[in-house]
């Protein structure tokens, strides 16, 4: 579960560093995309700190596995307010499947490193 979870959780801190970068920024895409959920551009980039904090805790947790756990867990909550802004404002399965899959990934990594969990030793 080790090979598992560092393979999980190496693309997640990839795929959230780069989102985190643009949203951080203000890259067009990111920009367009808080505008159109109807949400202010200074929530994007505590949104992207958010993402960077998560990500920089799955690397840190190559050394170190309850920062792996902590950062999966981060990075799940973070997804599920990106899954509910997609159905707040309707948007279709196709837009919000990416943020859905993210989010089902955060979560398998946080519980394969739950037993590292800060507290549940």
């Amino acid at each position: 579960m080790d090979i598992l979870s560092n393979i999980l959780g190496g693309l997640l801190a990839l795929i959230f560093l780069m989102a985190a970068l643009g949203k951080i920024t203000g890259s067009k895409m990111h920009v367009d995309g808080f505008r159109q959920w109807g949400l202010p551009q200074w929530f994007r980039v505590v949104t992207g700190i958010v993402e960077f904090v998560g990500a920089a805790a799955l690397i840190i947790g190559f050394w170190e596995h309850s920062w792996t756990a902590v950062g999966a867990l981060l990075l799940g909550v973070t997804s599920i307010g990106g899954i509910l802004t997609h159905i707040r404002v309707k948007d279709s399965f196709k837009q919000t499947f990416p943020i859905i899959f993210l989010g089902i990934l955060s979560f398998i990594v946080f519980f394969i490193r739950l037993s590292d969990f800060p507290g549940f030793n």
